[in-house]
């Protein structure tokens, strides 16, 4: 008896172990892609993650746990390489024999080129689709500079898991069924914060404010309020004292009602632009750096977002 209860529990390690060498091996570059992935992948796996919160995707130094994953890895699934310039090299190397997958130049995906100058009235237009699928801002350069802060677009979002579905399938036929079982409650979590959202920030359209760096569009341009400008460039370059200088000219003539730092930058530089004005400021936070890890990061990031912009707004 005793060897036949040994030798289930025995066959049963076994068993599971085979069963979890079968799970693909995942990476990911920032919170909200894992928090995607995670959610595709539950009930079989999880995912690894490179930037962890708090850290800037736009400055990173990879650590030798990352160039680990990186190697082991079957699967890649990242922004692009405006995002994390010192990424790209690093997944030519420990990851050529990965399926790398640039989520930003996913068919069905909008994508923004930044913005330019320190104001944004100019820009703030909507988007058209291209013949690939994707949509760009009406009159951009294809080639110019992608705004690589996609995943504040829920749209992007939605799209983006029947991807990561479709990829993790290729590899892993097996649970494709589950795979896309967890996109179809996705998409469902999805829209639901999109209606939540667009509830919360329905009486704030035609509000002005400023943001720190220049990562929003995407969420500004999918609810319909939109910054008047930002204190630093979308790539978080340092301004310049004549950049302070116009944005405090800005917040003064329009009489801006918010500024928003970020908990990865100098709050120094907001202190500046709002001296002497009325304007409020509070912390927003595009990565998710106070939040949980997991599968409702995604959502939750979304969702602070909005509820931040309206305590201030």
């Amino acid at each position: 008896m005793i060897k036949t209860i040994l030798g289930t529990a025995i066959c049963g390690l076994w068993l599971s172990g085979m069963v979890s060498a079968d799970v693909p091996q995942v990476t990911t570059d920032i919170p909200a892609t894992h928090s995607l992935v995670t959610r595709v992948m539950a009930g079989i796996g999880m995912p690894d993650l490179i930037v962890n919160r708090g850290a800037s995707p736009h400055a990173y130094s990879l650590r030798p746990s990352n160039a680990a994953s990186l190697e082991a890895a079957d699967l890649v699934f990242w922004m692009n390489s405006r995002l994390t310039p010192w990424l790209e090299g690093a997944l030519k190397t420990l990851s050529a024999d990965a399926k790398v997958i640039e989520l930003m130049d996913t068919k069905g995906s909008t994508v923004r080129p930044y913005r330019e100058g320190t104001t944004f009235e100019a820009h703030n237009h909507e988007p058209k689709r291209d013949e690939e699928g994707h949509t760009t801002a009406q009159n951009s350069d294809p080639t110019a500079n992608v705004d690589p802060h996609g995943w504040l677009d829920p749209d992007n979002g939605k799209t983006w898991l029947d991807v990561i579905a479709t990829e993790l399938s290729k590899i892993d036929p097996q649970n494709s069924e589950i795979y896309f079982d967890n996109v179809t409650q996705g998409k469902t979590d999805i829209d639901a914060v999109i209606s939540e959202i667009e509830a919360t920030l329905a009486a704030f359209r035609g509000t002005d404010f400023i943001v720190y760096h220049d990562a929003y569009q995407y969420f500004e341009k999918r609810f319909d309020v939109l910054a008047a400008g930002s204190i630093s460039m979308g790539d978080v370059s340092d301004p310049s004292p004549a950049r302070i200088a116009e944005i405090h000219q800005t917040v003064e003539e329009l009489d801006i009602t918010c500024v928003f730092s970020e908990p990865q930058f100098n709050p120094e530089l907001v202190a500046t632009v709002v001296d002497g004005t009325k304007a409020r400021t509070r912390v927003i936070d595009p990565l998710g750096a106070r939040l949980t890890l997991g599968a409702d990061l995604y959502l939750n990031l979304l969702r602070d977002i909005a509820q931040t912009m309206a305590s201030c707004l």
